[in-house]
């Protein structure tokens, strides 16, 4: 099984990839064969529709590893109460091919508060406008939740990230199976 987890921040220093690096780990872990793509260092050109884009090696790599993916872990930062136009313009060179019927856990750095929740809400709402199968569950981490270096280092943050990530397999278990079974 492979899951694709994709880091949704252009910042160089971003909680957003200590999530996304966390989840990665929890993953393989659980067993599971990870791809990973980092928006920020993995840059895209701006999406303009343009069938040419398609040859540019980091959208080749995005495409090719979203079309491998059973299964889909996305993390964003909240900006202007919304996910990261950098995590969007990679989705926007992604679609139903890529997502359809493939389960998805999504996750944010806030920057505290209430923070957070508009961001997953745009990112269900997208994701599922490419036929993916969102988790209900979802995590939104704080910065107390981090140590200098970005790393997710608080333990019920962990936990939870856990069990999103374990869900995340278990869902793609079953929707491979049944697939498998068509």
């Amino acid at each position: 099984m492979k899951i694709m987890v994709i880091a949704g921040s252009p910042k160089a220093e971003a909680r957003t990839r200590g999530i996304a690096q966390y989840a990665s780990e929890v993953l393989r872990e659980l067993n599971v064969d990870v791809l990973y793509f980092d928006v920020g260092s993995d840059q895209l050109p701006l999406f303009t529709g343009d069938a040419t884009s398609a040859e540019n090696e980091t959208v080749k790599k995005l495409s090719e590893y979203a079309e491998q993916a059973d299964g889909f872990f996305v993390t964003t930062p909240e900006y202007h109460s919304g996910m990261s136009g950098a995590l969007k313009n990679a989705l926007d060179f992604l679609g139903g091919k890529h997502f359809k019927n493939k389960p998805s856990a999504i996750a944010a750095a806030a920057g505290g508060g209430k923070g957070g929740m508009n961001a997953l809400t745009n990112l269900r709402t997208v994701l599922r406008g490419v036929y993916s199968l969102v988790l209900p569950d979802q995590f939104v981490a704080d910065p107390v939740n981090f140590d200098e270096g970005n790393v997710l280092v608080d333990e019920l943050a962990q936990t939870r990230v856990h069990d999103l990530a374990t869900q995340l397999k278990e869902l793609t278990e079953l929707v491979s199976v049944n697939k498998a079974k068509s």
